[in-house]
């Protein structure tokens, strides 16, 4: 059996999220979804998991942080200790607060940076890459549902694409 992909675009984010109710709730998988904007409730219509985004950007927080102590101690008490104002130097705990500015600036500078270079690598937006949009129009103010199925089904999905909404329902054969 060949398999086609069906593109459905909506104008409006509301019908589109209800759309998304109506295709989960008959058992239709959608493969992606492609919008202009972040659409609030489409994540929970289509019972997609939880991003792991959040981890990394954790994981990255933790490491830069403990680089950035690692650092502080090492030039503050290993590698050049200094007397100033007659704070002791021989340890990193007695002078952690005057560090804490340095230390958080780092952590959301390391963060923002390799959040920056995952979200290229996850989405693969690259500069010279053609990219995967099928519809140049969900840039601007479409939002296309895309549905790879059976050649036996893709007469029902259309028809119920159509009545949940979608202005236009096209079949892209593979």
């Amino acid at each position: 059996m060949s398999t086609n992909t069906i593109h459905a675009i909506y104008d409006d984010d509301e019908v589109l999220v209800n759309a998304a109710k109506t295709i989960h709730s008959a058992g239709i998988s959608v493969k992606e979804v492609f919008t202009p904007f972040a659409v609030h409730g489409l994540p929970e219509a289509l019972h997609t998991p939880r991003t792991r985004i959040a981890i990394c950007s954790f994981i990255y927080g933790a490491i830069a942080c403990s680089l950035a102590c690692l650092t502080i101690w090492y030039f503050t008490v290993y590698d050049w200790p200094q007397d100033v104002g007659g704070k002791p130097s021989w340890t990193l705990y007695h002078n952690i607060p005057a560090f804490i500015p340095p230390i958080f600036e780092f952590t959301v500078f390391c963060s923002a940076h390799f959040m920056f270079w995952t979200l290229l690598f996850r989405s693969w937006i690259f500069p010279g890459v053609t990219p995967k949009n099928p519809d140049p129009r969900t840039t601007d103010d479409k939002f296309l549902v895309l549905i790879e199925t059976d050649s036996n089904e893709v007469d029902k999905i259309s028809r119920m694409l159509k009545e949940t909404g979608a202005s236009e329902v096209k079949i892209v054969s593979n």
